[in-house]
């Protein structure tokens, strides 16, 4: 039997907020559901914005706005360390081994599971424009127009050991095994199975992006485009998006320009080389809806100077 495990393994049996203890990282205190951290993965963050739900086995970094599960994490942490070094690493700075069937079967011991349990009830599903503070979010990210065709509102809830209920809300996204993925301002994480998501559409061409919010800002600026798309909602899911990908003969990959994102792109390139990475489109910036919100921001700044510039010439003409 391997000594690693595999991927949905380990996100069953490892805590996040275990692993960050072991790193030397512990939570600063305040008061909220989630976990607050000084960023690991930013230099100089005094502020507390590296947030962790344990319930949900998810973190989410403010200062980047990038998120996920604990794999997500170690590729993030461990820049130079691909899938499988990952999750070899967290295996080994938990200290978890695999559980050898026959012998769980003698002692009637279970494989050991992570402390909590995430249990996701989904309550409803609703149009996008329902809720004010989802569309606030999807408008702040530049996306909501484009958005609107093609994500909901899923209203879940978590239930702890002690039947104690937190609901939630936020814009979702659905993937190939029916799992959410769902975003609002202050978090990011999957309710479900965690898959890629594919759209059909060209015979021959297709876009790859790393996450929704990517694919979204790209068609905001390529409304035209007749491509397929293929999402893989997390670098977890490299694997399987390089396979959904071959069936295609032209291929544009869009992922971020940091460390994981250009090892991921390297890795697709070295599988499929004819496609061709695209990233020099948001050039400067981290990902493509880094330079949508960029361009948005610019356009609030120059509403704001223009009415304060008509303020000021109004209150000139009165006097």
């Amino acid at each position: 039997m391997s000594n690693l495990l595999n991927a949905q393994e380990l996100k069953q049996q490892a805590s996040l907020v275990t692993l960050l203890r072991h790193l030397g990282y512990e939570p600063i205190p305040h008061r909220g559901k989630e976990n607050m951290y000084n960023s690991m993965l930013r230099e100089g963050d005094r502020v507390p914005s590296f947030c962790v739900n344990d319930d949900l086995g998810v973190w989410f970094d403010h200062g980047t706005g990038k998120g996920g599960n604990i794999i997500d994490f170690g590729l993030a942490y461990w820049k130079d360390l691909g899938f499988k070094e990952v999750v070899h690493k967290i295996q080994q700075v938990l200290s978890i081994k695999p559980v050898e069937p026959h012998s769980a079967a003698l002692t009637g011991s279970r494989p050991r599971s992570a402390v909590q349990i995430p249990n996701y009830v989904v309550e409803q599903i609703k149009p996008i424009g329902t809720h004010p503070a989802i569309t606030g979010y999807l408008k702040s990210r530049g996306v909501w127009d484009v958005g609107k065709k093609c994500l909901s509102e899923v209203y879940y809830y978590v239930e702890d050991s002690k039947g104690i209920r937190k609901h939630f809300f936020a814009a979702g996204w659905q993937n190939e095994m029916s799992g959410w993925e769902v975003r609002n301002k202050y978090f990011k994480g999957c309710l479900g199975s965690k898959a890629i998501t594919f759209i059909s559409g060209h015979e021959k061409k297709a876009v790859v992006f790393e996450g929704f919010i990517n694919y979204l800002s790209w068609k905001l600026e390529h409304p035209l485009a007749d491509h397929s798309v293929i999402v893989l909602n997390s670098l977890s899911r490299l694997n399987a998006g390089i396979g959904k990908a071959k069936a295609f003969s032209t291929l544009d990959i869009y992922f971020d320009r940091d460390n994981p994102g250009l090892l991921a792109s390297r890795e697709f390139i070295k599988s499929l080389p004819y496609a061709t990475d695209r990233s020099g489109t948001y050039s400067g910036f981290n990902d493509y809806n880094d330079k949508i919100t960029d361009a948005l921001n610019l356009v609030v700044v120059e509403q704001r100077q223009a009415t304060d510039c008509y303020s000021k010439s109004q209150v000139q003409i009165h006097r």
